[in-house]
């Protein structure tokens, strides 16, 4: 079991660095597969910088967590995904659904499920350890 998570974290890490470095080279062409253009210089600089480092840093901490077998590392990108499906949801109360908004919710999802599972199974510090 501890195996094919950390198997699927990497993978998962894989896909994510894959969106970061994206962003980085072609944030216009990225943003279109997230519905999300740039208004301007600004914006696209913006879109460069945001996307690129919250999806890297995500792989980041995905792939040398299930490479190593931290579950400390595992914390950072479940949070980070935590945080954008929790903010989805909310949309989706606040405005309503849209054409395929399920699909990053799916995505989102899958990511905090198996962090989280993977911070439970892997070796970790206690919270209360790395919050003091």
């Amino acid at each position: 079991m501890r195996f094919v998570l950390t198997a699927l974290i990497f993978l998962a890490g894989l896909f994510d660095l894959f969106m970061a470095i994206s962003f980085l080279v072609g944030p216009q062409d990225a943003g279109q597969t997230l519905a999300v253009a740039p208004m301007g210089i600004a914006g696209l600089s913006t879109m460069r910088a945001d996307f690129t480092a919250f999806f890297g840093v995500a792989a980041f901490c995905m792939m040398w967590g299930a490479w190593r077998r931290n579950g400390d590392l595992l914390l950072v990108p479940g949070l980070l995904f935590a945080v954008a499906l929790s903010a989805r949801a909310l949309n989706l109360l606040v405005v309503g659904p849209y054409f395929g908004w399920a699909i990053p919710m799916l995505v989102e999802a899958f990511h905090v499920v198996i962090l989280f599972a993977a911070w439970h199974l892997l070796q970790h510090h206690r919270l209360e350890e790395i919050a003091a």
